[in-house]
């Protein structure tokens, strides 16, 4: 039974979601963000497609190899046999030849026996009845015998030619079956790679133009801080849930923590420590099956404002953790955080434990860890942290290297595991409560973290674009539904951003308006008008797993990832979603 094929053709793009092919592909020189999303769009459905049956074939390649390399063992056994069959048919055929010649010689000498020695005679030569019998019975066992060896020669020879004639057809299928197996794999191993270099074509296409988009849309969603810094977070009354946006319904979506969400919690470090946890128990709590321990760590290392002493200097003006906290029950976080950032640094920098030599500059900023000439020349209990911890990095058991100690400062409730040089670090709920009520035994509420949960409304800059809240009226929600619904189910997102997205954020963007928004949601169920309830399932896993709503028509359940794409993208003013781990209350 033939087995189909994934071909995949490939063939020239000219069109792309309405914009031409070329415009796609030049990304630097686009700043339309609604072209730049459909060029997006398009390109990753061809891709999912290409990479599916390219999938496929590389399966069907493999198997047809297999087939190959089966079928060539099968015509060489085949080619043995038939070389054994040959030679033992001309030795049956020789010794044939031979019985005939004897068998020819014993027809003759029997018929001249019989011509010449009648029955007749036999019998009155016989000297008795029963030698008469003995006579006649002999020539009858001779007649019988020798027509049983020409029966059998005969049929010796006819089962030969048979067995002969069946492995030659044989032979001939199988090379032909090989023939076209490997005409099959030929083409097939042709497409493979045309697809796999169109691949890479089209990944190189979309990353150059997820580039330009993020870039568009960092001023929104991109501008936080990872860290607590120096100084701690002010909180911000309109962003909590209690807030009154002076309308109702009101919608707001609020976000677990803020990026990144591996490593240490610093605000749950804080929690910890006010607990009585000391820094051992703090560091294993968050970076899993590690030890502490001590090296010589008397060397410079190179920063991208100068080289300078690695403890004395350079881990004084870590900015990364309030001073402050020593005298508020925090003194093991500090302690915590001097080791976390000296393992850091050095795995950064190329340091190693059969190798302690510092190779690569690290930066001073967020990118890396944020250092301060001001920290350095006032560094506060800072100074007792680092001081009483000198030499103290972390350690992976496992691995037997320092750790690459990322941290942040609120992850929510739950960190993310990651792995680095060689060490895994878990991921977990950071609570003492069960996982699906974990805030109130949040380590981070404990420490007191003003992002734990927070509606973001304004940039880091403090730029709101008009809005003084995180909530949205209901025509306003009801527009990012839509957004969501269309976004869920793959569809036309070239228009998906922000209706005040030129005012807000000063690009040239072609925003659909909300009926237009609407209108697409209608080529998946219907558009949404009214949302009378919301409920929203977490993950064990740690995130947002769906959004039900219950709307004008009917229930409507999205994916927590597809609604916090469709929120980012559509989201007025400088609204966001912050975290995979998030909530949606209705008031």
């Amino acid at each position: 039974m033939r087995k189909k094929l994934a071909i995949l053709v490939i063939v020239g793009l000219v069109v792309v979601g309405g914009v031409k092919a070329e415009e796609c592909d030049n990304p630097g020189g686009l700043s339309d963000s609604g072209v730049i999303s459909g060029c997006i769009s398009k390109y990753e459905g061809i891709l999912t497609a290409i990479s599916s049956a390219n999938t496929t074939n590389r399966g069907e390649l493999k198997r047809l190899n297999d087939q190959i390399t089966n079928l060539k063992a099968q015509i060489n056994l085949l080619e043995k046999q038939l070389e054994k069959l040959a030679k033992n048919i001309f030795d049956r055929e020789v010794k044939l030849g031979v019985k005939q010649e004897l068998l020819a010689a014993k027809v003759k000498q029997d018929y001249i026996r019989k011509r010449d020695q009648p029955l007749l005679l036999v019998l009155f030569s016989s000297q008795s009845a029963n030698q008469f019998y003995r006579d006649v019975a002999y020539r009858e066992m001779l007649a019988a015998n020798d027509r049983g060896i020409i029966a059998g020669v005969a049929g010796e020879i006819h089962e030969l030619n048979v067995q002969s004639s069946r492995l030659n057809v044989q032979k001939q299928n199988l090379a032909g079956l090989k023939k076209r197996v490997d005409s099959q794999a030929g083409f097939l191993a042709k497409e493979v790679e045309k697809a796999d270099k169109y691949v890479a074509d089209l990944s190189g296409k979309i990353s150059a133009l997820s580039a330009r988009q993020q870039q568009l849309l960092a001023a929104k969603t991109g501008t936080y801080a990872t860290t607590v810094g120096d100084v701690p977070l002010a909180d911000d009354p309109a962003a909590r849930p209690d807030y009154n946006p002076g309308f109702s319904p009101a919608f707001a979506g609020f976000s677990f923590g803020a990026p990144h969400f591996r490593g240490m919690s610093q605000y749950g470090a804080f929690g910890r420590a006010k607990s009585g946890q000391n820094y051992e128990a703090i560091l294993r709590a968050y970076y899993g099956d590690v030890r502490i321990a001590d090296v010589n760590t008397s060397l410079t290392i190179k920063t991208s404002v100068g080289a300078m002493d690695f403890e004395n200097r350079y881990l004084r003006g870590i900015a990364e953790m309030p001073s402050q906290w020593a005298s508020e029950g925090g003194m093991e976080a500090l302690a915590a955080q001097a080791i976390a950032a000296r393992s850091y640094a050095l795995a950064y920098t190329g340091w190693r434990m059969g190798n302690q030599n510092t190779k690569t500059t690290i930066c001073v900023t967020e990118a890396c860890q944020v250092w301060k000439s001001s920290k350095a020349d006032n560094p506060g209990a800072w100074a007792t942290a680092v001081s009483e911890t000198r030499g103290k990095i972390l350690v992976g058991n496992g691995s037997g290297e320092v750790v690459n100690a990322w941290y942040a400062s609120t992850s929510g409730g739950y960190q993310d595991g990651y792995s680095s040089l060689g060490h895994t670090t878990p991921g977990f709920w950071d609570t003492t409560s069960d996982w699906t009520t974990w805030a109130s035994g949040a380590w981070e509420v404990k420490g007191g973290s003003p992002w734990f949960y927070k509606g973001w409304y304004k940039s880091r800059s403090g730029k709101t674009c008009g809005r003084s809240h995180p909530w949205l009226k209901d025509d306003e929600f009801s527009d990012l539904v839509n957004a969501a619904i269309v976004v869920a189910n793959g569809g036309d997102v070239s228009g998906i951003f922000p209706e005040d997205v030129r005012s807000c954020l000063g690009e040239n963007d072609n925003p659909w308006s909300k009926d237009r928004m609407a209108s697409e949601a209608d080529k998946y169920g219907g558009r949404v008008t009214n949302i009378t309830n919301i409920s929203v399932k977490h993950s064990s896993g740690g995130y947002t797993d769906k959004i039900v709503l219950q709307t004008n028509r009917g229930e409507v359940v999205i994916a927590g990832a597809n609604f916090k794409k469709a929120f980012n993208l559509r989201a007025p003013g400088m609204l966001a979603l912050m975290s995979g781990l998030f909530n949606v209350e209705k008031k």
